[in-house]
């Protein structure tokens, strides 16, 4: 797989027609991807937990109310108890996976400390849970039209808010999902 076939720093953008409960009407952010399988964080699932709760879990304080009240998403279905922090800059941690020049995913403790002690990356996305696919399984559901895909955009992955995230990603290739039917059509 070449750099030019590798959706990793892309969008993976849930057709109209993908019933998985798991994935519909979802965005999700390519973390890494290579021929071994691939890696990504769903980026539109807020969840009823804010990061606060997360702290307070690991005995970290927030400096601030703010700080608590920020979201966490439901990354996706695996590891569900495992944290992701997708984040810009050149910060490092303790367990931290560059994807791009200035985008980052840790994993790490360290990153909570820094955001909560008002150190941290000021764009972040707090996740937990991840969705994975096996070598070869993603490029089979891009193939049976499960997902569009497209370069990534940090003022949809950091900015724009959760609800409006699956079309602007869409919006971005010229595609309005609206317009779009569920079902497959055969020749």
């Amino acid at each position: 797989m070449t750099s030019a076939t590798s959706l990793t720093n892309h969008f993976l953008i849930a057709m109209p027609g993908l019933q998985d409960p798991n994935f519909s009407r979802t965005v999700t952010y390519v973390c890494e991807h290579s021929e071994e399988g691939a890696m990504g964080i769903i980026i539109n699932r807020p969840m009823e937990i804010q990061l606060g709760e997360v702290l307070e879990q690991l005995e970290i304080e927030a400096e601030s109310s703010e700080i608590n009240q920020a979201p966490v998403y439901l990354g996706g279905p695996v590891q569900t108890d495992r944290g992701f922090v997708i984040h810009d800059g050149d910060l490092s941690f303790d367990s931290t996976l560059k994807v791009t020049s200035d985008i980052r995913v840790t994993t790490s403790r360290d990153v909570l400390e820094a955001i909560a002690s008002g150190r941290g990356p000021s764009n972040r996305l707090i996740a937990l849970g991840y969705a994975g696919w096996s070598g070869g399984q993603l490029e089979q559901e891009l193939i049976a039209n499960a997902w569009l895909s497209g370069p990534a955009d940090s003022e949809i992955l950091f900015a724009k808010p959760s609800a409006e995230r699956w079309q602007a990603a869409a919006k971005l290739l010229g595609v309005d999902l609206n317009l779009l039917s569920g079902e497959a059509g055969h020749a």
